[in-house]
């Protein structure tokens, strides 16, 4: 699926994805700064539990978004298919400035909420201007190509990724969560060996990547968000290895990112953004 078109006169949300484990209570610097963008005191926000099968997941973000100041947080979870066209369900998201899509299973939420009316409409509602935030496995869910399973290793190994439809709010880039703790740049390079177009985002725990809607891309957290960019790839071997066997890739660029510096997802440039000090 593609992104819908921007309305005349709008401005698309913003789009931040989060590497999971992020901090709720003591200075929740990522959460905070969602409920900010999405209005503050006047913020109104929908969860999405569906990734996760525990049933205290919903409630717990409600308490924590009531808690940061948001005027409303209600959870809408979806057990089926159908429950993705009910109307019931999809009255909760009228008027809401923000929705949030927790962690657990995206391939859950892939097989629950792909191609349903609830799916499109996230797309409408962010293309006018909705935040959309996902942890986890709602990260990961929130592009057009999502990783749906791979193995662990900093080594790009031609099968050890599996890529499946997501969100599709963007087809820009690629997300994997818990990367550092889980040892993943492998399968992410492995997904741009096949798909060099898209830019590879890593998202550490505590650690989010906030997307303006001017394509912008700026740290928060307290970890680091790895960018891996395939775009000037002079070679892979991917065509020509079997499965199982590591894969050759020249000419791709990584960046390191921490909190405030910043990657432009046009032109491809990182910055150090506020970790650019004036000179005294």
């Amino acid at each position: 699926m593609c992104p819908s078109r921007i309305p005349k006169g709008k401005s698309r949300g913003w789009i931040i994805p989060v590497g999971g484990a992020e901090v709720k209570e003591n200075n929740p610097s990522i959460l905070s700064r969602f409920v900010k963008l999405c209005g503050g005191s006047k913020a109104r926000i929908a969860i999405i539990p569906t990734a996760s099968r525990l049933l205290e997941t919903g409630p717990k973000y409600e308490r924590i978004f009531k808690a940061l100041g948001a005027k409303s947080a209600v959870s809408v979870d979806f057990e089926t298919r159908k429950q993705g066209a009910d109307p019931t369900r999809l009255a909760v998201f009228d008027g809401v400035t923000g929705v949030f899509l927790t962690g657990g299973s995206q391939l859950r939420l892939a097989a629950l909420l792909g191609g349903t009316p609830v799916a499109k409409l996230l797309r409408e509602l962010n293309a006018k201007g909705v935040h959309i935030c996902g942890t986890s496995a709602g990260a990961s869910f929130l592009s057009e190509h999502m990783i749906a399973f791979g193995e662990e290793g900093p080594t790009p190994i031609a099968g050890n990724v599996r890529l499946a439809p997501g969100l599709g709010l963007t087809n820009r880039f690629i997300i994997d969560q818990h990367f550092r703790q889980r040892d993943r740049l492998g399968r992410l390079t492995s997904a741009l060996a096949y798909n060099p177009f898209a830019i590879g985002i890593g998202l550490d725990e505590d650690s989010a990547a906030f997307i303006s809607p001017d394509n912008v891309l700026e740290v928060g957290g307290s970890g680091a968000v790895t960018v891996v960019d395939a775009s000037d790839l002079e070679f892979s071997s991917m065509d020509q290895i079997d499965e199982g066997q590591p894969v050759c890739m020249l000419g791709i660029r990584i960046h390191i990112l921490v909190a405030g510096s910043t990657f432009n997802l046009h032109t491809r440039i990182a910055s150090p953004g506020l970790l650019v000090t004036a000179k005294k």
